[in-house]
């Protein structure tokens, strides 16, 4: 049965006073986090997580590979503690909202012995999974799936997954690849997985995935566009640090850039997983400055937002608060390339047109974007859609436009719980 949905929390957005300068530490990387928690279950032997992020998603990955029969020690915020053992059913997995979970799990569902449900939030049932169903399939996995091909969902695990080749349409989300990719090398024969169709959006997830298989000690090779090979062998128990949430850290960035202050996050590393360089030139063309240091990665303001022309393809969680941004620069922004965000939490591209048009921007909307032209801007009933990215971009906003009101501030829980109180504080410090 789907899950309930929480009690809404409308929320008035803080408005800032002056310049936000400020340095914030935040929880971990959620895409990290999903995929360490995954690999370690995986795994021959224990891992830890340094630093996890704790919040919904993340929170339902640990309890579903809980019902598979793995322990995970969440007890202690900043290091989760994973001991792999058989994958069994019958089970049943909560998926919330999480593409992560519905479309990572099911394929470690496969290797239990017995049948694992999954289901979620209402809007789950909407979220795009049939690529993942027909992949399983293929693969000789017994599922059963709603009649439009999704959740609920039923996997019928043997303990085994022979493996082989697979095909599969990932244009509508690369986690329909990484999902994959995660468990493959223990299939019997591995999987050579290829792609096919539109290009797949969000390739820095997809380095993500292979780099933490390999160093997991799994052998992948990627050399051939579009076509991954995982060969069959042992994923290894260690010890995952997991970054900064890159996208979390977005909003908090965006208010250095409204404001005209300056925000440094605080622990960044040298080198990351995460799509930071793409990130950077996006905020530069906006007119930020964007500066990297011992101290953490650094945004300042210049008292300038320009207007941008930009394929948001590899960043496409990124697109609301970009969106948020576009409405407050001093030319119009056309952003393309995220046609799959229409399957996210919520379709974000009509939920944006809809919402910045409440507002007062003048929005033009297309199948993979929107043409944004700003125009004076008003307070506004902000309906949030049970969409993290949503209630964020509504925030960035509201730091310059009193009476931004959002629906449900409840709903960033999802990848960070403290939003609200944090968002506060740094609007209390302009």
């Amino acid at each position: 049965m789907a899950t309930m949905a929480a009690e809404l929390r409308p929320w008035l957005a803080p408005s800032a006073a002056g310049p936000v300068t400020t340095t914030v530490r935040l929880p971990g990387s959620k895409s990290m986090t999903a995929r360490a928690l995954v690999l370690a279950a995986l795994a021959d032997g224990p891992s830890v997580i340094e630093a996890p992020l704790r919040a919904r998603d993340t929170t339902l990955m640990a309890a579903g590979l809980g019902a598979l029969g793995v322990t995970v020690d969440t007890s202690a915020d900043d290091r989760w503690v994973v001991e792999p053992g058989p994958l069994r059913g019958p089970a049943t997995v909560d998926v919330g909202l999480a593409g992560t979970i519905m479309r990572f799990l099911p394929l470690a569902a496969a290797l239990a012995d017995g049948p694992v449900e999954f289901d979620g939030d209402p809007h789950a049932r909407n979220r795009p999974l049939r690529p993942i169903i027909d992949a399983l399939r293929s693969l000789g996995v017994a599922v059963e799936s709603s009649p439009t091909g999704g959740l609920p969902l039923t996997v019928h695990g043997t303990s085994l997954v022979e493996g082989g080749e697979a095909v599969v349409d990932a244009s509508g989300s690369s986690q329909f690849v990484s999902g994959l990719l995660l468990s493959a090398a223990r299939f019997g024969k591995g999987l050579t997985l290829r792609h096919e169709g539109p290009p797949v959006p969000s390739t820095p997830h997809l380095r993500m995935t292979t780099h933490m298989l390999r160093a997991a000690g799994a052998v992948v090779d990627e050399s051939v566009p579009d076509v991954w090979v995982v060969e069959p062998g042992p994923l290894h128990g260690r010890t995952w640090t997991i970054e900064p949430d890159l996208s979390g850290a977005l909003p908090f960035f965006a208010a250095a850039m409204v404001t005209g202050g300056t925000v440094t996050l605080a622990g960044w590393p040298a080198e990351s997983w995460q799509p930071v360089e793409q990130l950077s030139e996006l905020l530069t063309a906006f007119g930020a400055e964007v500066t990297r240091s011992a101290g953490g990665l650094t945004v300042r303001g210049t008292g300038t937002l320009r207007g941008v022309t930009a394929d948001l393809s590899d960043v496409s969680e990124m697109t609301p608060v970009l969106a948020a941004l576009a409405v407050l620069a001093d030319g119009p922004s056309e952003l393309r390339g995220v046609a799959h965000i229409r399957g996210h939490e919520t379709d974000r591209i009509a939920a944006l047109a809809t919402e910045l048009t409440k507002v007062g921007a003048a929005i033009t909307e297309f199948p993979d974007g929107l043409r944004i032209e700003p125009r004076p801007l008003h307070g506004a009933s902000f309906e949030t859609y049970a969409d993290h990215r949503m209630a964020h971009a509504a925030a960035v906003i509201g730091l310059t436009v009193p009476g931004v009101q959002l629906t449900d501030v409840g709903c960033t829980s999802k990848t960070l719980p403290e939003f609200p109180e944090l968002w506060a504080e740094l609007a209390a410090r302009s």
